[in-house]
């Protein structure tokens, strides 16, 4: 079997891969993308860092390839979806750099309380000014973390050991976690207000673009000291800029950029309040060793026909094990993200329920792809079958998990439902249909529904009076979106009704207000699949 090693992963990976019996390795680091579609056309494997990208051309072109591992978190340069329909399996390393980037953050942190690298060059031009070159103490210092995952839990601890005072927004994040970490837990605009330090721990998402903006800035302290080892884009770059040059912002630390390289001619370049790296948070020995080692053990796995681990497209389960499964694997999954955005940021506990043939199968596997589903949009990149349950823990979600010998009216049925603090439930129920298994929603928040689960979802309750379809129709033809499905639903004549309309685009932000905007209107969500 053949394994392009594309991006240059630890060498003691690609040893553990060499010695493999039955593999040859090939390594072709920095290979324009014209000769990487050369490469695979008879390859089962592709190792890669983020240097290479894997696009949909390239699994077209690789009939053989089953697996691509990526070296690193992030799966920006794999076409997960590609991979999935051509069955392939999409693997990273989410653990291995949590150590490395925590690190670098800190070391942002301190390089902007205290200006080392400007002293640095200025001792290099052989001068000796100590007046220029003043700095603050960490020590009783407010820090705000935005996002308390994995790496954000681990600046908090080093935070609280510098004596600092932390405060935490995460807005899935259970109090009792919070409490548990030792952080306080707060709202974003409770950071903003109070924060001296703001660190950004949030995968990129709709919701996080942005998230730190020019209204954000103008709630915060003047001098704050704001970092970036997260993504580029969850600060916007413009509005940090007008910051610093007005002084809000009395210096900043970035290692990600909405645009990688970060351009020569940079603004962020000439400020002497701003310390820069390109893209290192995983750049230490320790954690390149551990994930070059981890993904070649992971790649071989896979094609020795064993447990699948860490993969973003499938679970930790035999391939043979898989064809069975995957339809439900789908299904599980695409109601998961559908409930998780359709409920409050903030719930209690995930209830899954299965009935039929399910209850047969190994439900585990199936758990895995919801929790791995509801996650998608909270917890980003970093989410997959295998540590999708213990991030639910760290959001003080409490999962639980019923097989049901009931009669649901169909021969197999799953119902995903997130339970709010204060009670109130948000649901949905899906079942597969037809010979090709094809996944349908046939329940929402209790009422019977009927739609296909792909693609993009317009999730509308309204008042049921006669019109209201024809204006939410009138209102996307406006802006150009096709309506390619829709099922109607309501408990009585003249209450409040659902629609669930199925769309190839997703309606611009103009559409979307007048939508919600509509005084008939109760709530409008826009669902992605």
């Amino acid at each position: 079997m053949k394994i392009l090693v594309a991006d240059k992963i630890s060498p003691k990976g690609v040893e553990y891969l060499r010695k493999q019996p039955g593999f040859e390795v090939i390594e072709a680091y920095g290979s324009s993308p014209e000769k990487v579609l050369e490469l695979v056309k008879d390859v089962h494997a592709i190792a890669v860092r983020s240097e290479t990208k894997i696009t949909r051309e390239v699994f077209a072109a690789a009939p053989l390839l089953k697996v691509v591992g990526r070296a690193g978190v992030g799966v920006d340069n794999v076409d997960v979806e590609a991979a999935t329909e051509h069955g392939v399996v999409v693997m990273n390393t989410p653990s291995g750099n949590t150590i490395a980037t925590a690190e670098l953050t800190f070391t942002h942190i301190l390089c902007g309380s205290r200006p080392v690298a400007q002293a640095a060059a200025s001792m290099r031009e052989g001068k000796w000014d100590r007046k220029s070159f003043s700095g603050v103490e960490l020590f009783q210092k407010t820090l705000g973390i935005v996002g308390l995952g994995r790496i954000g839990g681990e600046v908090a601890k080093r935070a609280i050991a510098f004596g600092m005072r932390v405060l935490a927004y995460d807005p899935y994040l259970a109090p009792s976690r919070a409490k548990a970490m030792q952080v306080e837990i707060a709202t974003l605009d409770e950071i903003l207000a109070q924060a001296d330090y703001i660190t950004v721990h949030m995968p990129l998402t709709d919701d996080t673009k942005y998230m730190i903006d020019e209204a954000a800035f103008e709630k915060c302290k003047k001098g704050l000291r704001i970092f970036n080892c997260a993504r580029g884009g969850i600060i916007k770059e413009t509005a940090l800029l007008a910051a610093l040059k007005s002084g809000k912002v009395a210096a900043a630390g970035l290692d990600v950029y909405e645009d990688e390289p970060l351009a020569k001619d940079s603004e962020f370049r000439q400020l002497p309040n701003v310390v820069l790296t390109p893209h290192l948070g995983a750049s230490t020995k320790e954690a390149q060793e551990s994930v070059g080692i981890e993904i070649a053990e992971q790649i071989a796995d896979v094609l020795g026909g064993g447990v699948i681990r860490n993969a973003v497209n499938m679970p930790s389960i035999d391939a043979a094990a898989l064809k069975t499964l995957g339809p439900y694997l789908d299904l599980g999954s695409k109601l998961g993200t559908l409930v998780q955005q359709i409920s409050p940021k903030q719930i209690a506990s995930l209830r899954i329920t299965y009935w039929g043939k399910i209850v047969e199968l190994d439900a585990n596997s199936i758990t895995r792809a919801v929790q791995r589903g509801f996650l998608r949009n909270i917890s980003g990149e970093q989410v997959n079958f295998v540590n999708a349950p213990v991030l639910l823990k760290r959001l003080g979600i409490q999962a639980d998990v019923t097989k049901s010998n009931t009669d649901s009216g169909y021969s197999e049925l799953m119902a995903v439902e997130a339970v709010a603090a204060d009670g109130k439930t948000y649901s949905a129920q899906g079942t597969l249909i037809g010979k090709g298994n094809q996944p349908r929603i046939v329940g929402i928040n209790g009422r019977e529904v009927e739609i296909a689960a792909v693609g993009k979802l317009l999730v509308i309750e309204n008042e049921d009076l006669p019109g209201m379809v024809g204006t939410i129709g009138t209102l996307l033809a406006k802006d150009k979106v096709n309506i390619a499905d829709m099922s109607l639903s309501r408990l009585t004549p003249g209450g409040i009704a659902y629609m669930l309309v199925r769309v190839d685009t997703e309606p611009g932000p103009a559409a979307r207000d007048e939508i919600k905007g509509n005084p008939l209107v109760k709530s409008a969500k826009f669902v992605q699949l």
